[in-house]
């Protein structure tokens, strides 16, 4: 028996992170969550979501599984629960069904229609909701990644040139480079993950998390709680941000309270802001809603995969960009990018031109768009047509 990652009936709220991608595949923290479940239950790991996307993911054997709503954020009592749950058990909430030991075939499971199965009903339990939570929430999806990765393990020697502050809270793992920068754990964990990189002169202040064979180039400043994911490349000042992998802000600029896709570039010079100049409360656009919510007094940017920001842009506080968009304009930009937009009065991206320019991108880092990503691209693009 596996454990089954469903989306809920939420998923929307979340763009634009999960156009392209199933919630479990969303990265925050030091893990997705996919992998956070498969570290915590040492269980092979299923997702299931839109139909859509579904081909981007394993195929879901016809057996007994449990099935658990990927938007939970999992606690120790929690995790107990649903891993002993009996057959044909499900615990809900207010909100909907939390997990469920089920036999079903994925292609009529349906969170909503599980009546004849015995229900246990427990506290409502917190779940993802909004983009804007991943970076709201990341401090302590950082350290308890740190506790979960690093648990019975020991890191590998770090230079003597390296400054550090708290070394028992920091963990490097093989084949990572670091020399003449300064780590400082006294605010909270530090992960540098297998060959990544710290360039001289950088300054790192926990918690934080750098993915596999990322890099942060010389003289970055860099405040928690960050999380760059793998492939990534950081520079210049960043500050609670998500860049959830194989994205690029590798320039001067600041980049701060925010969370960013993947197979992202943001050019140089270009900055957000993420405090009103009255310092009142952000809102933030709803893909979903077709409305504005607020945040809270600070959000900056949350941007949908494969778009990219031109050089010494002015980006408007709690601004949302789309997918495969190419942003760039005079002054502050308006807070809403919508899909495939192509400047910010240009109308949209030639769709020809944007997978053209996708898979070069893709390139720079020995990859290569897909069939199948091809497809989700093409059914996004048709919608906004």
């Amino acid at each position: 028996m596996s454990i089954v990652l469903f989306d809920n009936s939420n998923r929307n709220h979340l763009f634009p992170l999960t156009y392209t991608k199933a919630i479990a595949a969303l990265r925050f923290g030091i893990l997705s969550i996919q992998e956070r479940w498969a570290l915590s239950t040492s269980q092979n790991i299923f997702i299931h979501t839109s139909n859509y996307l579904q081909n981007l993911y394993t195929a879901i054997p016809n057996e007994r599984h449990t099935w658990v709503d990927a938007a939970i954020v999992i606690n120790d009592t929690l995790l107990a629960s649903i891993l002993a749950l009996a057959p044909d058990t499900c615990l809900i909430d207010d909100v909907g069904l939390v997990a469920g030991n089920l036999e079903i075939a994925a292609k009529d499971f349906n969170a909503g229609s599980l009546n004849a199965i015995t229900q246990i009903k427990i506290d409502t339990v917190q779940r993802i909701k909004h983009p804007w939570e991943i970076m709201l929430w990341n401090d302590r999806f950082i350290r308890a990644d740190f506790s979960l990765v690093t648990n019975g393990r020991k890191s590998q020697p770090i230079s003597t040139t390296v400054n550090l502050i708290n070394a028992s809270d920091i963990f490097i793992e093989e084949g990572a480079k670091l020399e003449f920068c300064t780590l400082n754990a006294s605010t909270g964990p530090i992960y540098i993950a297998k060959d990544a990189e710290v360039m001289e002169g950088t300054c790192i202040r926990g918690p934080f998390s750098l993915g596999e064979n990322s890099v942060l180039k010389m003289n970055s400043r860099v405040y928690g709680a960050t999380s760059l994911g793998p492939l990534c490349m950081g520079g210049g000042e960043i500050k609670n941000a998500v860049i959830m992998g194989h994205s690029n802000k590798a320039h001067d600029g600041y980049l701060g309270d925010a969370v960013i896709g993947e197979w992202c570039n943001i050019g140089a010079g270009a900055t957000n802001s993420n405090v009103k100049n009255t310092a009142g409360d952000v809102k933030v656009w709803n893909f979903a809603t077709n409305n504005y919510q607020i945040v809270s007094q600070k959000c900056g940017l949350i941007m949908g995969d494969y778009s990219r920001i031109a050089i010494n842009t002015s980006i408007n506080t709690g601004t949302v960009i789309g997918v495969s968009c190419n942003v760039f304009g005079a002054g502050l930009l308006p807070t809403i990018i919508d899909n495939f937009s192509w400047g910010i009065e240009s109308g949209k991206y030639d769709f020809k031109k944007a997978i053209f320019a996708i898979d070069n991108w893709k390139k720079l880092k020995q990859d290569f768009l897909n069939d199948q990503e091809t497809i989700i691209l093409k059914a996004l693009y048709e919608q906004i047509h």
